[in-house]
């Protein structure tokens, strides 16, 4: 009667298999320095446009709306004071091309503007833009449901000739008008919804979310800065959410199955 212990089924692994968990153990801190490393670019930057700093920090003369973001800011002073100007040197943009727009509605704009140039809270959506003024843009940004329904409804009857406000105007002036044949409407007709006048305006630097302020997954164009900033954790949230498929933790997830298969 032999007294050798059995060996458990799995105990002994095949050289294929012990070299395959091996190369995972030994990659696998390797991955996610390098996917913390990407999810960590994403936070605290400026993006390369126009009158963008090169990297954010505190800017305590910032003017108006944009002060929410003045204990760190991708804007300086001066952009943030033009911001609030009508025809400003920034864009030489016309908010009142049919017209003046409400005090209520433009309220909103220089909220967005002040958003766009000052925050530094909007790396995981900074994207390759197209234009010669810019080396990149934002897109798809999660604007919560409040900030987006207020605009629309503070917005509604303000008058435009365009839905989408990045491209097709008329500048042989030096600023923009309505092109040839566009006929001035309320936004309520342009932009029959709030998640249309929010995604469209722009060419999809904002999306339309279901989710409040202060849940932590949308981006808040107002907010209280005695309380902080919420955009903080929002980014963070996404910056660190799933990651990418081609990336390499995901890789090596992937291999995963195939161990497990080995072992068996």
């Amino acid at each position: 009667m032999s007294c050798a212990r059995p060996t458990a089924p799995g105990a002994q692994l095949p050289p294929r298999a012990m070299a395959a968990v091996l190369a995972l153990l030994v990659a696998w801190p390797a991955a996610i320095a390098a996917v913390t490393v990407t999810q960590d670019s994403l936070l605290n930057v400026c993006m390369d446009a126009k009158h963008h700093k090169t990297e954010p920090g505190p800017e305590g003369q910032l003017y108006g709306q944009c002060t929410l973001w003045k204990d760190n800011a991708c804007c300086t002073a001066n952009t943030s004071l033009e911001a609030h100007q009508d025809q400003s040197y920034l864009y030489n943009f016309n908010w009142d091309h049919c017209g003046a727009m409400p005090e209520k509605c433009k309220l909103h704009f220089i909220q967005d503007l002040c958003l766009y140039e000052c925050s530094p809270n909007l790396g995981p959506w900074i994207d390759q833009a197209d234009t010669s003024w810019r080396k990149e843009r934002i897109r798809n940004v999660p604007l919560c449901r409040e900030d987006c329904e207020q605009w629309w409804e503070d917005c509604q009857d303000a008058v435009t000739c365009k839905v989408n406000w990045h491209k097709g105007w008329n500048w042989t002036t030096g600023t923009n008008q309505c092109p040839k044949g566009a006929m001035c409407q309320k936004f309520k007709f342009v932009f029959p919804t709030a998640a249309a006048l929010c995604e469209q305006i722009w060419s999809g630097s904002y999306r339309y979310t279901s989710h409040h302020r202060g849940s932590g997954h949308c981006i808040q164009m107002w907010f209280d800065p005695t309380q902080g900033n919420p955009n903080v954790v929002v980014a963070q949230y996404y910056a660190h959410g799933d990651a990418p498929p081609n990336s390499p933790l995901s890789i090596l997830l992937s291999l995963l199955p195939l161990t497990l298969l080995a072992l068996l």
